[in-house]
């Protein structure tokens, strides 16, 4: 079958809620391997209780991913997006049951020695990360919306998901020797097999879909270059025969630069930026280690980092329902700005607030991050063509995760005045 051929007579555009599917299961996948690490922040606390190792570890991660993201986003077009999704899976996968050799191999023991090794460990996440985010975000956009928004949707499950989780193998081991630990691994090996499952579903699943094998010709058919392995997968020919209409294809199948895409753009690129920014300035390290306990002990960081994830999660199918769904650029900008009024309410909370307080304005940001975040990057592709949606799309990951860098450096700044910080 030739793309041509399936431009012209295109099968009925079956197994859309199948896509859905598929993609939030992608989307999980993305982002449960380095929730894995976030959630089992209590375990490395009480082996690391000197590091910071929510703060440290994430700002590990997110130098790799930036730097990687820049690289990929520049050289996009070029890339094969088949073999750069395939590989981040793989890597995080391998590099997930090594987090979980290392801590048998030293039998949960602390020190500088374990702590490196998962640092490197957080570095190859950020590299996956940046790989999938990028290259699943890019191939989406010139997709339907639902499916980009699955896709988000499956990130944020990746947090709920890791958080109940870890709430359940939690309370199943707490009076158990070493519970806190065994808990700990069992997660890590749940979070082994979900990457597992998302190599097969995006290698043999996805690709094959009718749906996904008519945008992907249709993006082809306008010059995109990145779909080729995948169409290969789903048994389609790139039609190479050439005609009277070439000099027209040629210009049916330009596109506009990226930086003329991102000028265009820059106002949705700031505001995924300042998202970010804010979000992650407070979310995980202010929650774990600036709030203190309430009553609740060990189980009060846990409970804030699943009820930011829960509304995260559910958030993302607002923009679902037309009616709630944000598409004003104006509208957009304020409603970003104002998330940041969280800071002030945050730091008085946690002076002077109690914990029904602090729940209440954690859910608040896990409600803002995901509805806000699902709004901008299905309304910044509309109007484009299919290389300049992919392109456009790694544009904006590379500002988003530009925004989680600078957030997890400013978050830092909490520990200004504080005892012992250091």
């Amino acid at each position: 079958m030739t793309i041509a051929n399936e431009i012209e007579a295109p099968m009925r555009l079956e197994g859309k809620y199948k896509a859905m599917l598929v993609c939030f299961v992608l989307g999980l996948g993305s982002l449960v391997a380095w929730n894995s690490m976030l959630t089992i922040g209590d375990y490395y606390y009480q082996l690391f209780p000197k590091y910071h190792p929510s703060r440290v570890l994430t700002l590990v991660y997110q130098p790799f991913a930036l730097g990687t993201m820049a690289i990929l986003a520049y050289n996009e077009s070029k890339i094969n997006t088949r073999w750069r999704n395939l590989f981040a899976y793989t890597l995080f996968f391998a590099s997930t049951l090594l987090v979980l050799v290392l801590d048998l191999t030293t039998s949960g023991k602390g020190g500088i020695g374990p702590f490196v090794g998962i640092c490197l460990l957080s570095a190859c996440f950020g590299v996956a990360d940046a790989h999938v985010q990028g290259g699943m975000v890019g191939d989406l956009s010139f997709m339907c919306p639902e499916f980009i928004q699955s896709f988000l949707a499956g990130l944020a499950a990746s947090g709920a998901l890791s958080s109940a989780l870890r709430l359940i193998t939690k309370a199943a081991f707490e009076k158990s020797q070493n519970g806190l630990r065994k808990g700990a691994m069992l997660f890590l090996a749940m979070s082994t097999f979900f990457e597992f499952l998302c190599i097969l579903l995006y290698a043999m699943v996805f690709p094959k879909l009718p749906i996904v094998k008519y945008y992907r010709s249709k993006a082809a058919s306008e010059g995109s270059k990145t779909v080729s392995a995948d169409l290969a997968a789903a048994g389609i020919q790139k039609n190479t025969n050439q005609g009277e209409g070439d000099e027209d294809d040629t210009k049916h199948q330009q596109r506009l630069s990226n930086k003329l895409l991102f000028f265009q753009n820059i106002d949705y690129a700031i505001d995924l930026f300042l998202i970010y920014v804010l979000t992650l300035s407070i979310f995980p390290g202010f929650l774990y280690e600036n709030t203190g306990f309430h009553g609740m002990g060990l189980w009060y960081a846990p409970v804030l980092i699943a009820m930011y994830n829960v509304w995260d999660l559910i958030s993302r199918y607002i923009p679902l329902v037309d009616s709630l769904k944000l598409e004003s650029r104006k509208g957009l900008m304020i409603a970003i700005l104002s998330r940041f009024l969280l800071i002030p309410a945050f730091y008085f909370t946690a002076k002077y607030g109690d914990k029904g307080w602090m729940i209440l304005l954690t859910s608040l940001l896990g409600v803002s991050n995901g509805y806000l975040t699902v709004c901008v990057l299905t309304v910044a592709p509309k109007g484009y063509k299919g290389p300049e949606q992919n392109a456009l799309g790694n544009l904006l990951v590379l500002c988003l995760i530009g925004g989680i860098f600078a957030g997890v450096a400013l978050d830092w700044l909490w520990l200004i005045g504080k005892k012992d910080a250091f």
